[in-house]
């Protein structure tokens, strides 16, 4: 038997026999679901301010350092329309959701585009823990709640000019008066408010009662921020013999040595390994 089907039909030989499955999802899955920041896609959104400003690619950009907070509202206006509001339900996400939508399963990601609520996911199984590009904060975070922000990103595309939003439109502070920052982690003052402190208490429960096989679906996991999915896992899956780590990473496929025999590994196509499996439903 050829070894890549091999590796399929034992990781979903894992999956079924699972009586949890733990999801950890970096940034390699939204790139396989199509929120690319590179190339076209990134061509298509910004291609006014990569003649402006030299940008290569979405990732680098948001570390640019504007002269203006017109113009770095001019810019995450974009950037949030484009990967947050512009991008609907998409394919892998919802095939991965088919895949385990009657297991008792838990999402642990860092990303940020809101995906999992938008595909179907339940609210109360994701643990979304770096932050939603949908929601505003006080930069230095004077206070703990968060502020969606559609309808402002909305309006600022609307009335942006040579790459400048109105200086009225600028987001200030409810509290402090202060500026406003999106609710990412990028350093101490990322605010962590009720929700984000529900979601944690639900993943804590989620792992208190996972008593039996486990699967850890790790896909496209990097070592941006490994201490928070990447090497929990390895860990859980060395202290604990009835757990699989099903690792789908196409950089980094691997596992440590000592989980050699517990790791199954895919540097292959997301979207055909979840076509695979799904396919032996």
């Amino acid at each position: 038997m050829d070894k890549f089907v091999l590796r399929l039909d034992n990781a979903k030989k894992a999956i079924d026999e699972a009586d949890f499955v733990i999801i950890g999802a970096g940034a390699g899955l939204s790139t396989a679901a199509g929120i690319d920041y590179t190339g076209e896609r990134f061509e298509k959104y910004f291609k006014d301010f990569i003649e402006e400003y030299n940008f290569t690619d979405m990732y680098s950009s948001g570390f640019y350092p504007f002269e203006s907070l017109e113009e770095k509202w001019a810019y995450w206006a974009r950037h949030v329309f484009a990967n947050r509001y512009d991008v609907g339900k998409t394919e892998v996400y919802q095939k991965l959701l088919k895949l385990v939508e009657n297991k008792d399963y838990f999402v642990l990601t860092t990303n940020v585009e809101h995906q999992f609520w938008i595909n179907g996911f339940e609210d109360e199984r994701i643990f979304a823990t770096q932050g939603d590009y949908g929601l505003l904060q006080c930069e230095k975070a004077c206070h703990d709640k968060l502020y969606p922000n559609r309808d402002q990103v909305f309006e600022w595309l609307d009335k942006t000019e040579n790459f400048r939003i109105p200086p009225q439109l600028v987001p200030k502070c409810p509290v402090c008066g202060g500026e406003m920052d999106l609710n990412l982690r990028k350093d101490n003052y990322f605010v962590e408010d009720e929700k984000w402190h529900e979601m944690n208490k639900n993943y804590s429960n989620f792992l208190n009662r996972a008593d039996g096989n486990i699967v850890l679906l790790e896909i496209g996991v990097g070592y941006n921020t490994p201490g928070i999915i990447r090497y929990p896992f390895e860990q859980m899956a060395y202290n604990n013999k009835d757990i699989t780590l099903i690792r789908l990473n196409k950089d980094f496929p691997n596992a440590i040595p000592e989980n050699k025999d517990k790791t199954i590994g895919f540097d292959e196509n997301v979207e055909d390994i979840l076509d695979y499996w799904l396919s032996r439903i």
